[in-house]
């Protein structure tokens, strides 16, 4: 029954949180707790308990901010100085802009919102369909969650104890550039043919667009050093990110006045209090299933019926490819991470290697129909419909299950520059 009310709430759209809280309600008054109701909120209010989650908004915030100072603009003319005159340079740029974006946000949604206001309309200019303008938007996007800093990252660390951020941080490089290059290699096969590359910018004006793109740049550099360093925690570098973005916006570019700052906070506070509602609801799902042994029992069986690294991986694939088409990544994240983890140990996957396929597969999510979010996104700008949209997005899911499979069985991609580095 505690199913079938979670699975009925969902379909009638009910938000993920609200099913899930609702479900266990209806557990705990029928069944024989000492405390029945009074759990609940209980185990929600100790799932967001945590210093370490004031990340989350503080990261939330510093990327609102680097968005309202203009940088967009920038980060397209410097990716425009160093990739625009391939062909198929805007596509071309649309991907490696997203590859510094995700340096600022560590968001897919806030990425395919703040580059697709600007590259759909160009690159229809330019010739492409409005259509492969808005899947390449949304598909380039997913690398903003994989590249550092990440709140993914962040709620993957919090989920699983022992786990390194830095070390997180770090495997996430090469996947998210790996990303754009096979995205990169499949414009310049398949998408050049709409746009030859543009001429080159004269000297002085090239310099003085690499000067402006390396302001936003040193964000990235110096949030991610510190925490690899020691210096901070990610908590901390979160802060230092938003006095940073503060600086650029309202000393620096000067694009930010104090009228600004109430929008901007309260949109934050919106997209934070998503999130957290969402860790809040699944703590206390998971305090249940962890209550009632079911992380136990199936680990147990998984070690019975799965004796092979890789076929445990290519389950753990298909598992979190099927859960991202119907829930959100993060909520599928703290459902199924705590499982799973444990059964992977077992198996002797490195927890860091385990922990980047898991976002890598979850962030695909995204750009899947029926619930991508980076989808909706991309056609509210866009305006051709789901149906069009899907059609496109079809290779370019190709290409990123491509480079998952990459990262997933040649576990060098993922822990060589850690283990380099010495995490």
């Amino acid at each position: 029954m505690v199913y079938l009310i979670l699975l009925v709430s969902l379909a009638i759209g009910m938000p993920v949180a609200f099913a899930i809280i609702a479900s266990l309600f209806y557990f705990m008054a029928v069944g024989e707790f000492p405390y029945r109701l009074a759990i609940v909120p209980t185990e929600m209010f100790s799932g967001i308990n945590s210093f370490a989650l004031l990340a989350i908004p503080l990261f939330i915030l510093a990327g609102e901010l680097m968005n309202e100072s203009g940088i967009t603009v920038r980060i397209i003319a410097f990716s425009k100085v160093l990739v625009g005159r391939l062909k198929g340079g805007l596509a071309h740029v649309n991907i490696w802009a997203s590859v510094i974006f995700a340096g600022l946000s560590g968001s897919a949604v806030a990425d395919t919102s703040a580059l697709g206001r600007v590259f759909i309309p160009e690159m229809e200019k330019e010739g492409y369909p409005r259509d492969f303008a808005a899947a390449l938007t949304a598909a380039s996007s997913v690398i903003g969650p994989i590249i550092p800093p990440s709140i993914p990252v962040i709620i993957y660390a919090l989920i699983v104890s022992g786990v390194s951020v830095p070390a997180l941080f770090l495997a996430g490089i090469v996947p998210g550039l790996l990303l754009a290059l096979f995205l990169s290699g499949y414009v310049m096969i398949f998408a050049s043919r709409y746009e030859k590359g543009g001429a080159a910018l004269p000297k002085e004006e090239k310099r003085t667009v690499l000067i402006d793109g390396i302001i936003p740049l040193l964000m990235p550099v110096f949030v991610v050093g510190s925490i690899l360093l020691g210096i901070v925690t990610p908590t901390e570098a979160a802060a230092f990110a938003v006095a940073y973005a503060l600086f650029v916006g309202m000393v620096l570019f000067r694009n930010i006045g104090w009228r600004d700052l109430p929008g901007i906070f309260s949109r934050t506070m919106v997209d934070s209090a998503v999130i957290l509602v969402i860790i809040a609801a699944v703590s206390a799902a998971n305090w249940l299933l962890t209550f009632n042994r079911v992380p136990n029992m199936l680990t147990d069986m998984a070690l019975v019926y799965i004796t092979a690294e890789w076929t445990f991986l290519l389950a753990v694939i298909v598992l979190f490819l099927v859960a991202g088409l119907f829930l959100e990544g993060i909520a599928a994240m703290l459902v199924l991470v705590p499982i799973l983890h444990p059964i992977a140990v077992g198996m002797g996957v490195d927890p860091v290697h385990f922990g980047i396929i898991v976002i890598f597969n979850l962030m695909i999510g995204l750009i899947t129909p029926p619930m991508g979010l980076c989808l909706f996104v991309a056609d509210s700008v866009a305006n051709v419909g789901m149906a069009k949209l899907s059609r496109r997005i079809l290779p370019l899911f190709l290409v990123e299950f491509l480079v998952l499979l990459i990262i997933t069985f040649v576990p060098v991609t993922v822990t060589g520059l850690p283990r380099l580095l010495g995490y």
